[in-house]
């Protein structure tokens, strides 16, 4: 991954994306090739050194039968937009400003472990299931379902482990730009209103290196 200093993350900040992502690619190398699969996982931080990313995949679905060759890769993704020129206070000044992406993304490296038992998915699933029904007023439970159905579904369901080795991750946020620009940018994004612009815009104004400037100037 290209990594300009400006947009590298600090590791509470890669945390907080592993931990808060939804489905993201699965991507091994194998004899006959790449093959991805986009899959639900979970950041287990307390895995193995650096954490591990833990996920399931269908059965029928022959990525986990083949042998991976090195490391697999989990491409994780946050909120991403377009960020218009016309958003620079700069534009009207010199007009040498030109249309851009931000977003947040990682490549999470590490060795795929397949777990074919019935009783470490279950635990997971139930783990992943809680997370994502976290907050609403009935949230759904595994218990809930008939115990033979679950017992079918698991056997349709094999278990994979991401045991991380490395993470690289970016955060785009327009930080290499001057202070106007980054709020310009923040204002456009809030006013859009396009999927993912607000959480954009919350990571610009988050991720602004003027205004941590800013607040180590103050007495």
């Amino acid at each position: 991954m290209y990594l300009p200093k400006h947009f590298v993350p600090d590791e509470a900040a890669v945390r907080d994306l592993l931990a808060g992502q939804g489905a993201s690619d699965l991507i091994t190398m194998t004899s006959e090739g790449l093959v991805a699969t986009l899959l639900p996982f979970d950041y287990d931080p307390d895995a193995g050194e650096h954490g591990a990313l833990i996920g399931h995949m269908a059965r029928g679905n022959d990525q986990w039968r083949r042998p991976a060759q090195g490391e697999a890769m989990v491409i994780v993704r946050g909120p991403e937009a377009y960020v218009t020129p016309s958003w620079y206070p700069a534009k009207e000044e010199h007009h040498r400003v030109v249309p851009t992406w931000n977003y947040i993304t990682a490549h999470v490296y590490g060795q795929l472990v397949v777990h074919d038992d019935p009783a470490w998915l279950e635990s997971r699933i139930r783990r992943l299931t809680d997370r994502h029904e976290a907050g609403r007023a009935e949230p759904w439970s595994v218990d809930q379902a008939p115990a033979k159905f679950v017992e079918r579904q698991l056997r349709g369901i094999v278990g994979v482990e991401v045991v991380i080795s490395r993470v690289e991750a970016k955060f785009k946020l327009s930080q290499n730009q001057p202070r106007s620009n980054v709020e310009g940018v923040a204002a456009g994004l809030e006013a859009r209103g396009r999927a993912d612009d607000a959480a954009v815009a919350a990571a610009v104004r988050a991720h602004d290196p003027h205004a941590a400037e800013a607040g180590r100037r103050e007495p």
